[in-house]
């Protein structure tokens, strides 16, 4: 196994990347490493937008991207890369009883095999054919080992690319659904290369660069910088009657307001996300239930009795970077299939989604004045959401809030 400590997530003032970051980086920006050389990790996690999609026109639309082969899409919208670093390796939280930690809306990247799951969760993507498009290492150990940088990487861990490979893998890797035909020591060394190329991507996740505590809020708490009167009661709120503090935690010297666990909040269909058409990768079709990390558990032996309990709960996001766009008018999305279309709105949801009529999706007043049925209603949180009794200006103030979340903007007010 590739050992390498990230250590934890840097805070901003060391914002000079180390070795390591800076191959990750560079990894993490190479379009090259995806089966027609058009899709980086970038692609769908921007830093102008918080490290999540950064298509306004498309998140106005679905929120859900499509891969490198462009007529394949994944199934949620893109999480954020940004703070997930500190998310510790899944395990179950005997005093609170729920599953804490590990990576991706449905927990899959554990954590367990590389000590990291922002690791695991790294290598999760260039192996998804609905994404980067790959389905064996051996074409993203290839192109980074062929790269500009690929020495960098030979530096870090010699030996790395020291790797004989097939005559016809350069042409071959841009073929869908190809395997490198390896003898077993080759393809061993594939492993391990694989394993470390994830680490530097870990590593630059956990830079000054994608995780900088540069927001107002972060100022604010160092006595630099001053909160309006509507953020401040946003804040209140968020603590307390909105019970947004439950699950994003907002006390303590810079908070990542995650807790890191599931939850199903009850978000209805979004009838844009284009994995309901998605036929030879999804045969329900329109019927497509999102299991969540339920889904993940049913293939766990280990975790298949718990399956149905945690049906359709899905990972709590950090809240920041929140509204992070490079415009006002940008398109930002939330909820894990993209349903909800601005802060106000999934507040609003928050709040009044047990109190307002159910309406089908289109319907006059949706999202508004109604709410169409939950994706499913299975291990609902009906404790924490769904009857606040905020008004709307109490609405509005957590979502002033929220925005002061934003990094880049200390000296801002």
């Amino acid at each position: 196994m590739a050992v390498l400590v990230l250590g934890s997530v840097a805070t901003a003032g060391a914002s000079a990347l180390n070795t390591t970051q800076q191959l990750g980086k560079q990894i993490f920006f190479d379009k090259n490493l995806s089966i027609n050389r058009n899709q980086s990790c970038a692609t769908c996690h921007a830093a102008e937008v918080g490290w999540t999609g950064p298509d306004s026109s498309l998140n106005s639309r679905s929120g859900v991207y499509s891969g490198s082969i462009p007529e394949r899409f994944g199934n949620r919208k893109p999480p954020s890369a940004a703070y997930v670093a500190q998310s510790p390796v899944f395990h179950y939280d005997k005093k609170e009883k729920v599953f804490v930690g590990g990576n991706f809306w449905d927990g899959r990247a554990t954590g367990k095999r590389l000590k990291s799951p922002v690791a695991e969760q790294a290598q999760g993507p260039f192996l998804n054919p609905l994404e980067h498009g790959f389905i064996d290492a051996a074409c993203v150990v290839n192109r980074v080992c062929t790269a500009p940088y690929g020495g960098s990487l030979e530096q870090l861990w010699p030996g790395s690319c020291a790797i004989n490979w097939p005559a016809d893998i350069a042409n071959s890797c841009g073929i869908d659904n190809y395997k490198a035909s390896l003898p077993a020591v080759e393809r061993a060394k594939v492993d391990l290369t694989f394993d470390r190329i994830a680490l530097a991507i870990a590593a630059f996740e956990s830079s000054a660069e994608v995780n900088p505590f540069s927001s107002r809020f972060d100022a604010w708490q160092a006595g630099k910088a001053t909160l309006t009167k509507q953020e401040l009661l946003g804040l209140a709120l968020f603590n307390k009657k909105g019970k947004c503090a439950e699950c994003h935690p907002s006390a303590g010297k810079k908070p990542l307001f995650t807790d890191f666990t599931y939850d199903n909040l009850g978000v209805p269909r979004n009838p844009g996300n284009p994995f309901y058409g998605q036929t030879a990768y999804n045969p329900e079709g329109a019927v497509w239930t999102d299991p969540g990390l339920g889904g993940f558990m049913a293939t766990e032996k280990s975790y298949q009795a718990k399956a149905r309990a945690h049906f359709g709960v899905h990972k709590v996001p950090t809240l920041r970077n929140v509204d992070k766009r490079p415009s006002a008018d940008f398109a930002k999305v939330y909820g894990h299939n993209g349903y909800f279309k601005s802060l106000k709105e999934i507040v609003h949801f928050y709040n009044t989604r047990d109190t307002l009529p159910v309406c089908s999706p289109g319907d006059k007043g949706e999202r508004i004045s109604c709410w169409p049925l939950p994706e499913t209603a299975m291990n609902m949180n009906t404790q924490e959401m769904g009857k606040l009794g905020l008004s709307d200006a109490e609405e509005d103030a957590i979502v002033a809030f929220m925005k002061t979340l934003t990094d880049g903007e200390a000296g801002k007010r």
